[in-house]
């Protein structure tokens, strides 16, 4: 079995729209909840991006890295 490229693999993902737009609107949702560069803490969505979420301030809330990492993992599993 041949190495794998990592450096190719992570030009070519992080490079795409798509990447480029989950980016954006993690940043956005950051920004309307108050969270500055540095605060530890991440912007949960109460209905996922990923499962037809909005960035409406009602469907966000502040929680621990923690919290929103075990949050991640749980709905990961479900199909």
């Amino acid at each position: 079995m041949p190495a794998r490229n990592y450096k190719r693999e992570y030009k070519k993902f992080h490079s795409s729209k798509t990447a480029k737009a989950s980016r954006a609107a993690r940043g956005r949702a950051r920004t309307k909840v108050g969270l500055k560069t540095g605060d530890r803490r991440e912007v949960d969505h109460k209905k996922p991006l990923s499962r037809g979420g909005s960035n409406k301030r009602s469907n966000l809330r502040v929680v621990s890295r923690t919290t929103n990492r075990k949050k991640g993992k749980k709905t990961t599993r479900r199909k």
